[in-house]
């Protein structure tokens, strides 16, 4: 179905898959190559964005990690990270943002979420680095980082998780229990047991 409204991405940089609504995507942006600008969860995100200095262009791909039902916690919708201001005020009206967060059904922009798994518990996405290149092809349902597999395998082997952001109560149990995004982000011990 090329014309549904979201599509499910695959790749290296999504191995559970992406979600992406392709429907409120700018078709420019549909196939795209760019350069990786990192931000390590929603504070840095929050700090930098806006920053006159930040190194991003509009060809740049706009990369929020730690914001998935472990890393948020709770999958917050964070996902429609801003478009940088300075790129606004050059007329910038959308740019590719990838993310293990979520976002508002009536929002809009050339966004894939979801991504599972998230970078909390060492998805790709976790060993994304500042000017690694990112690969979005949504009519092959593609979602790479264009990066040699050695070089892949060698970030994820040196990836150490963060610190948990509960050691108890309520919280140590709902971080050792979610599922991700592509298993619905529901607590493991609550699934049906086959007999």
């Amino acid at each position: 179905m090329k014309d549904c409204g979201t599509a499910i991405l695959w790749g290296n940089l999504a191995p559970r898959g992406a979600v992406i609504k392709q429907s409120a995507a700018s078709p420019h942006l549909l196939c795209h190559r760019g350069r990786a600008v990192v931000f390590d969860g929603y504070d840095d995100l929050l700090k930098r964005v806006n920053d006159p200095n930040l190194n991003v262009d509009a060809n740049s791909v706009l990369v929020l990690k730690g914001a998935g039902p472990k890393g948020g916690p709770g999958m917050p919708e964070w996902g429609d990270v801003p478009i940088p201001e300075k790129l606004l005020k050059a007329g910038v009206k959308d740019i590719v943002r990838v993310s293990d967060a979520r976002m508002s059904g009536t929002s809009f922009g050339t966004v894939a979420l979801h991504i599972a798994p998230e970078a909390a518990v060492g998805g790709p996405l976790a060993i994304v680095e500042n000017g690694d290149q990112i690969e979005l092809d949504v009519p092959n349902r593609r979602l790479e980082l264009l990066l040699p597999e050695a070089d892949l395998k060698r970030r994820l082997t040196a990836w150490r998780p963060p610190l948990p952001h509960y050691q108890r109560g309520y919280g140590k149990m709902y971080l050792n229990h979610i599922l991700q995004a592509d298993e619905g982000c529901d607590f493991d011990f609550l699934r049906a047991v086959s007999k």
